[in-house]
């Protein structure tokens, strides 16, 4: 025969908040709604431009490397690593240059060298150029047709580029300073007057009972008389 655990947990009431480790406060709970946000708009921007550049005579290309050939063909001057780097907020300069061997394999884009300088530039091949502005063709007809109509789109774009730039500095000073925390140290081990000194803990040593003392004492006899014991024949007089 079963018995039947009766439940004595009070029945919660519902409190409309939402409680969660990223949003303890008001502030912290929109920024992780932000950011969330971001994240969501970032998937759905990459399926976007790998479906767009199917289309376009693109699809052996990856996400970055489509983004790296855009960024390439911008204003039609032939760009350096370092500036692609910096266009594209990468630290990465080694993926770069792969994804650059890449679309020079593609015949998509062209390394050049001025002279006898070190520094290579990268451009855009008559090819390449011809599958971008066929991949802006059809960027026209099946998005910007559409977010034209939304009212004042274009401020709302205007700012939203703006806020974006200015959040991605914040985000890079933060991980700069994040650098400069211990992830081994808890917030309790430093005291609350100087939150950035770590106060060492003493360490704990096990008693030595008597009869350990006194047995380390013997030994310590024993080995003394075995040192001043002298070894071999001893010399005559």
């Amino acid at each position: 025969m079963t018995q039947e655990k009766i439940s004595t947990a009070q029945p919660r009431t519902p409190t409309g908040q939402r409680v969660w480790h990223l949003g303890a406060t008001h502030h912290e709970a929109v920024t992780t709604e932000f950011e969330w946000s971001v994240l969501r708009f970032f998937q759905a921007f990459e399926r976007y431009c790998m479906q767009i550049a199917h289309i376009s005579g693109l699809a052996e290309l990856s996400f970055s490397e489509l983004i790296l050939l855009h960024v390439i063909g911008l204003q039609d001057t032939p760009k350096t690593v370092g500036l692609l780097a910096r266009q594209t907020n990468t630290d990465s300069v080694t993926n770069i240059q792969y994804s650059l061997r890449k679309l020079v394999g593609y015949k998509l884009v062209v390394k050049i060298r001025e002279g006898r300088s070190k520094v290579f530039t990268y451009d855009v091949t008559d090819k390449g150029r011809e599958l971008i502005s066929q991949y802006a063709h059809f960027r026209q007809l099946v998005l910007t047709e559409q977010t034209k109509s939304i009212e004042a789109i274009d401020r709302k774009l205007s700012e939203a580029s703006r806020l974006i730039s200015m959040l991605s500095g914040v985000y890079d000073e933060a991980m700069r300073v994040s650098a400069t925390y211990n992830p081994y140290v808890s917030t309790e081990e430093a005291p609350s007057n100087e939150p950035g000194k770590v106060r060492a803990k003493a360490s704990r040593k096990p008693a030595a009972t008597s009869g350990a003392t006194d047995s380390a004492k013997g030994a310590a006899k024993v080995a003394g008389k075995a040192a001043a014991k002298p070894t071999g024949k001893t010399a005559t007089k």
